[in-house]
């Protein structure tokens, strides 16, 4: 076996391990259960409602765009704060010892951060099978487009996290330089309400990112084909919305491992520990 392949065994076996023992804590359990019967119940209350003047249920509009969130901010986020916050302890540094270490590692953060946003997919879109019987089709192709959706949006959003990781200097400014654009381009994108009211040269800038195209793409698997009409130049663009995200899968992966790779080789025994100094004055304070 090579020694790439090999790490990367390795690593898919370190988040898968990493993943288990959190499913035995009742902490990150009731996260995930929380956030999933969250999303649910408002839903559920608000069943009845019409989305401006339109004869879709609330539920029906809401189920695409809260499934791109949830993959846009656990899959970005979510590797953001495990990179910035190993390379302060010195997990990312002994990484690099093994041979393809960091390779490992990153497969390792990779395989932690899909496997535990599936217990929150499993929820939302089984409660939603249940409870909403007109926002969930039972077509198969329906379904397998939304797995092919959500695969590629997970492709595609995963460098972004190792990406911000590598740049934020601290593990604080995760939540600025991550969650806080993430949200703005949430809005920008369709995902919180109509991209109607929005400029035309923000519209154009959504398109370049990966989370319009993801909502987008969501919209098409659960809406009735009449919804087209609240889409952007009034069409299903399919093809588009996939070369998007293959694009960004892909290019994103070569900047993600640049960055990665240029932040590992700056980090050392001696900026590891003024990091952690760093960190406890600041819980000092």
């Amino acid at each position: 076996m090579s020694p790439r392949l090999h790490a990367a065994k390795v690593g898919v076996r370190r988040g898968w391990h990493e993943f288990v023992i959190g499913l035995r804590s009742p902490q990150d359990q009731g996260f995930y259960v929380g956030m999933g019967l969250g999303a649910l119940a408002l839903m559920w209350f608000n069943r009845d409602e019409t989305f401006e003047g339109t004869p879709l249920t609330l539920p029906q509009v809401a189920l695409p765009s809260l499934l791109a969130g949830i993959v846009m901010f656990a899959i970005v986020v979510g590797p953001a704060y495990a990179l910035a916050l190993e390379r302060e302890d010195g997990t990312l540094l002994r990484s690099r010892v093994a041979p393809y270490g960091l390779h490992g590692y990153l497969i390792g953060v990779g395989t932690l951060t899909v496997v535990s946003l599936l217990p929150l997919l499993m929820i939302v879109l089984g409660g939603s099978a249940l409870l909403f019987t007109d926002a969930v089709s039972a077509d198969a192709s329906r379904w397998a487009l939304v797995v092919v959706t959500l695969l590629l949006g997970i492709l595609a959003n995963l460098p972004l996290g190792f990406a911000i990781g590598a740049l934020v200097r601290r593990i604080q400014q995760v939540t600025t330089w991550g969650m806080l654009p993430i949200i703005g381009l949430a809005w920008i994108s369709g995902i919180f309400g109509s991209m109607a009211g929005l400029w035309d040269w923000v519209q154009i800038l959504a398109q370049v990112f990966p989370m319009y195209w993801l909502g987008h793409l969501m919209r098409y698997a659960f809406l009735p084909e009449a919804a087209v009409a609240g889409e952007l130049y009034t069409a299903w663009r399919i093809g588009p919305g996939i070369a998007v995200l293959v694009a960004w899968t892909v290019l994103g992966s070569v900047l993600a491992t640049v960055l990665v790779r240029r932040m590992a080789r700056r980090q050392s025994g001696a900026a590891v520990a003024e990091a952690r100094d760093q960190a406890a004055h600041q819980l000092v304070r």
